[in-house]
């Protein structure tokens, strides 16, 4: 299997650089680095530091995505899921979470709070036009094929 390779910065000494925790996983496992311990109450969100940043090869994007065991157990995800971070961009990875859950929820440095999968890019050109080809759904929207 052919590896991307991507630079990757670490902003503060203690942080944890993603890494896949199965052979096979889609996902690298993302790290908390905050400076100090963020408490997310049940119906907040917070923006959650990994003290990383990534140089994305043009083509690629990095997906973030939430963990399935926090959405389970504790009822926290990512408020925008997939969230995607661009080729261009150069800052520090944020990671959005958000508490579904009843109970507050404590991250502190070295937590694994998200995942990353880095995944191709096809740009895309549009062309405006008078028309649409048909096709047997057309503007069949939410729910029409029934629950």
């Amino acid at each position: 299997m052919n590896s991307l390779k991507i630079k990757i910065k670490k902003l503060r000494s203690q942080a944890i650089l993603p890494r896949y925790m199965s052979r096979h996983a889609a996902g690298m496992d993302v790290f908390a680095c905050p400076e100090e311990v963020i408490v997310v109450k049940p119906g907040c969100r917070a923006v959650i530091p990994t003290g990383i940043a990534l140089a994305i090869p043009v083509g690629f994007e990095a997906q973030v995505r939430p963990r399935s065991g926090l959405a389970l157990h504790c009822g926290v995800t990512l408020v925008n899921a997939p969230g995607t971070i661009d080729a261009d961009y150069r800052g520090e990875l944020g990671i959005i979470l958000i508490n579904h859950g009843t109970e507050e929820f404590v991250v502190s440095d070295g937590d694994r709070i998200a995942q990353l999968v880095i995944a191709p890019v096809q740009m895309a050109t549009l062309e405006q036009v008078d028309e649409l080809d048909e096709t047997d759904r057309n503007d069949g929207g939410f729910g029409h094929t029934g629950f």
